[in-house]
C-alpha cells in the first residue's frame, strides 16, 4: 500500500511539473519585449509645442540688426569745457595774532571707582577708591592721588581733587 502511495504522489507531482511547464511556454500571449507602449497623444502635442517655442525663441536670439554706435566709450571720461575765470572773492583780513595761554596737560584718566564708608563713633570716615593709570587709589580727605593731585573733599557721590600744579578743582562722580 506504501508503493501504491508513492506511485500516486509520484505522478501527481509529474502532471503538476507538466502544466506549470506548459503555463511558461503558451505562444498565445505576446512577448513583453514584443510589445511597444503606444505614444501618448498629450506627449506628442507637448513636443511639438515645445519645438515650437525652442525654434521662436532662437530667431529671437539672432541680431536683426547691428546696435547703433554712438562714438561714446563708457570706459574714459570725457574732457571738460573750460569755464570762464572768475575772480576770487576778496578774503577779509585776518586779525592780529596775540599770545595764546600756555596749553594745561591734560588731566591723567582718573575714575572713581567706588566710595567706602566706615562709621566711627558719630563720625563717618569715606575713602574714595579712584582708578588711574592703570592703579588702583584708596585715599582719604587731605592723600594724594598720583603726584599731581589731593583729595579735598569725599562726599556720598562726588570727590573733589585739587590739582597741586596750578590749584585747580577736579570733580569725579560715581556713575
Amino acid at each position: 500500500m506504501a508503493l501504491e502511495r508513492t506511485a500516486t504522489i509520484i505522478g501527481a507531482g509529474v502532471t503538476l511539473v507538466a502544466w506549470l511547464a506548459g503555463l511558461t511556454t503558451t505562444t498565445d500571449r505576446p512577448h513583453a519585449s514584443d510589445v511597444l507602449p503606444a505614444p501618448s497623444p498629450a506627449v506628442d502635442t507637448r513636443a511639438a509645442q515645445l519645438d515650437r517655442e525652442i525654434a521662436h525663441l532662437t530667431e529671437r536670439m539672432r541680431l536683426s540688426s547691428v546696435p547703433n554706435q554712438t562714438g561714446r566709450n563708457l570706459f574714459s571720461y570725457a574732457a571738460r569745457k573750460p569755464r570762464a575765470a572768475v575772480a576770487p572773492a576778496a578774503m577779509p583780513p585776518a586779525p592780529a595774532l596775540t599770545e595764546a595761554a600756555p596749553a594745561r596737560p591734560a588731566p591723567p584718566p582718573l575714575k572713581l571707582s567706588g566710595i567706602a564708608e566706615d562709621a566711627a563713633g558719630a563720625d563717618v570716615v569715606r575713602t574714595a577708591i579712584i582708578n588711574a593709570r592703570g592703579q588702583l587709589f584708596l585715599a582719604r580727605e587731605g592723600e594724594a592721588v598720583t603726584d599731581r593731585y589731593r583729595v579735598t573733599r569725599i562726599s556720598a557721590d562726588v570727590v573733589e581733587l585739587v590739582d597741586s600744579s596750578d590749584g585747580s578743582v577736579l570733580r569725579l562722580a560715581l556713575k
